[in-house]
């Protein structure tokens, strides 16, 4: 190695090749593919919701469905950005959607408690694991799409950067899934539904990271 300032900086950017820039529209366009795409793919196999079929769709699925789906919009989004490590710029916005769906599962599991306090059981239905397999294993296509994405930039904090992909994948599963379950119990959607977005949060900070290591 040359010791001369002007050799030594032509030694280092030698073989740089120039890269395609990542357009953040592009990742969410993929991104956004990857939710329609598991909601077309799990219709299609199951029966949809009568209620939507009918065109008179229950009020509660309309919240509970729209809080998962924009969850799942801003949360990719928040993933395609972490692609281009910005100093200085903050990538928070994504925490208030958060905020707003954590009311379904901390309402539901504080309704639980209060009863179980007062001594009375609240029923939790058993079918609701159901829901969180499917939904865990079709929100894999939303991660995928996540994953390959981040692994083309260099995300400066891939823990969050999994986390949020978990959280992303979760909750379009769960969209997904959410057009065909046929409950409208606050608890079942509360409890299982949000199980599975908090899941897959947990299992994609600890697996995302090791994925997009750079």
């Amino acid at each position: 190695m040359s010791t001369n300032p002007d050799v030594f900086m032509e030694e280092l950017v030698g073989d740089l090749r120039p890269v395609r820039p990542l357009h953040q529209r592009i990742g969410m366009a993929w991104a956004c593919l990857a939710v329609g795409t598991g909601a077309v793919l799990l219709s299609s196999v199951l029966v949809m919701r009568d209620d939507l079929v009918a065109g008179h769709p229950d009020p509660m699925f309309l919240t509970s469905a729209g809080l998962f789906f924009v969850l799942a919009l801003a949360t990719s989004w928040a993933v395609v950005d972490m692609a281009r490590p910005w100093v200085g710029t903050r990538r928070d916005g994504w925490g208030w959607t958060a905020l707003m769906a954590a009311v379904l599962p901390l309402a539901a599991l504080g309704l639980v408690i209060l009863n179980w306090a007062g001594g009375n059981r609240l029923s939790v239905d058993s079918d609701g694991q159901e829901c969180l397999g499917i939904g865990s294993v079709i929100g894999c296509l939303t991660a995928t799409a996540l994953v390959l994405w981040l692994r083309r930039g260099a995300p400066s904090c891939p823990r969050r950067a999994g986390l949020l992909t978990g959280v992303a994948s979760g909750a379009a599963g769960i969209f997904a899934v959410s057009l065909c379950c046929p409950y409208n119990d606050f608890l079942h959607i509360g409890l299982w539904h949000g199980m599975t977005v908090v899941l897959g949060g947990a299992i994609g900070r600890l697996v995302v990271p090791r994925l997009i290591r750079w």
